[in-house]
């Protein structure tokens, strides 16, 4: 665990940090809360984003139909209000997820989304306080640096799930010393986006062997069989229906701004293999990562770079899905001493804000940096950490 951390001293400083801080992300709060409170009057927005696809969802599971059904699914979303531009969307969550989606079909969409848009903030609050908590409590100021963290508001805003995925994170990170078997039944949640936690998953395996906590498998395993019998009563048909519809409307279709979709189009378009480099390369890198702490480790302090690094080589992670690097940007928050490297967290996420509010589309070239530098600032923030400590120390 982190002992207490401040921002360092230096009054004037001090207090330029912290304004920046406080400035940058009560806009983007302000921004989203705006929209939010918005969306649930207007049907047309409601249904204008992608929770329409888990409501629709939703709908057809209500009414035992298929939820995969091309023409059935698109009436229900044109109807929704969304635009004809978007072409059909379908759930691409495994199977095992249309639980979460059955309760949306009992709702109409203006209070479906005012539902799963509350699910989704309770999501990000807890996770930031829980992650406040395991770190010993630092300034609770630097909360607002996860808080306002530009994928985790454009995951709200859009209504995808990639905020429940990160409570599940932070629960894993938060039970697995005390309750391994919640622990364990907290990564179904990861489970929803598990392309998102390749590296996390291979290190998580590896570390249940040579620590002999099976019980977190077990959790993960009676979870996910429960919720795949879940699945099996609502739609028998479930999982025939996925990869059918997989295989028709695929990933390989579109333009997903990520590095192994990047790798894969410029290389060969057609070579599926290739976007499973990056993830093949992280996966190893992490096993090595590992291997070198393994008597040491720490998913509290080790954790961290581990989900970096996965979100960096997944083999698609769209913007928002970056939201599950809260964890790891908070820990390096806590323990940062530069004040110029806080201040350009936020202004990064202003940065991801502005390009959104100026018409920069999700599907975008432009959002290819983000990953990176998640990657880099907090490897900054840790050496930062480092080199201060050293100099206590020497002192």
């Amino acid at each position: 665990m982190a002992s207490k951390a401040d921002l360092p001293a230096g009054k004037g400083e001090y207090d330029i940090a912290e304004f920046s801080i406080a400035m940058v992300s009560g806009l983007t709060l302000a921004i989203t809360a705006l929209f939010l409170c918005v969306a649930p009057l207007t049907g047309q927005i409601a249904g204008a984003r992608d929770f329409v696809v888990y409501w629709a969802t939703g709908q057809q599971l209500v009414h035992h139909a298929n939820p995969y059904d091309v023409d059935a699914m698109m009436r229900i979303e044109r109807a929704a209000g969304l635009p004809t531009a978007y072409g059909v969307l379908f759930m691409r969550n495994p199977p095992w997820a249309l639980p979460l989606a059955l309760p949306l079909g009992l709702l109409g969409v203006r209070s479906g989304a005012l539902v799963w848009s509350l699910a989704l903030l309770a999501c990000l609050w807890l996770s930031v306080r829980m992650v406040w908590e395991m770190h010993g409590r630092p300034r609770k100021l630097l909360n607002f640096l996860g808080l306002s963290f530009a994928p985790a508001l454009v995951c709200l805003i859009v209504g995808q799930t990639s905020l429940f995925a990160l409570l599940g994170l932070v629960l894993f990170l938060r039970l697995h010393g005390t309750r391994p078997f919640l622990a364990g039944m907290a990564l179904w949640l990861c489970a929803l986006k598990p392309h998102l936690f390749l590296a996390f998953g291979v290190v998580l395996l590896a570390w249940v062997v040579v620590s002999g906590c099976y019980r977190v498998l077990l959790g993960a395993a009676t979870a996910l069989a429960a919720s795949g019998a879940a699945s099996w009563w609502i739609d028998p048909t479930a999982w025939a229906d996925y990869a059918h519809m997989m295989r028709t409307y695929g990933i390989e279709k579109e333009f997903i701004p990520c590095w192994s979709v990047v790798l894969r189009l410029w290389v060969r378009p057609e070579a599926m293999w290739l976007q499973y480099l990056l993830p093949v390369l992280g996966c190893s890198w992490a096993l090595v990562y590992f291997w070198k702490r393994r008597h040491a480790w720490d998913w509290t302090k080790d954790g961290g770079v581990l989900v970096l690094v996965s979100v960096l080589s997944a083999p698609y992670c769209w913007v928002f899905d970056q939201a599950v690097a809260v964890p790891a940007l908070l820990q390096g928050a806590y323990l940062c001493r530069s004040r110029a490297l806080l201040v350009f967290l936020a202004l990064a996420s202003v940065a991801i804000e502005a390009g959104l509010v100026s018409g920069v589309k999700l599907p975008s070239a432009l959002y290819l940096w983000t990953a990176p530098v998640w990657v880099v600032w907090f490897l900054l923030a840790m050496a930062s950490a480092r080199m201060a400590r050293e100099g206590e120390q020497a002192e």
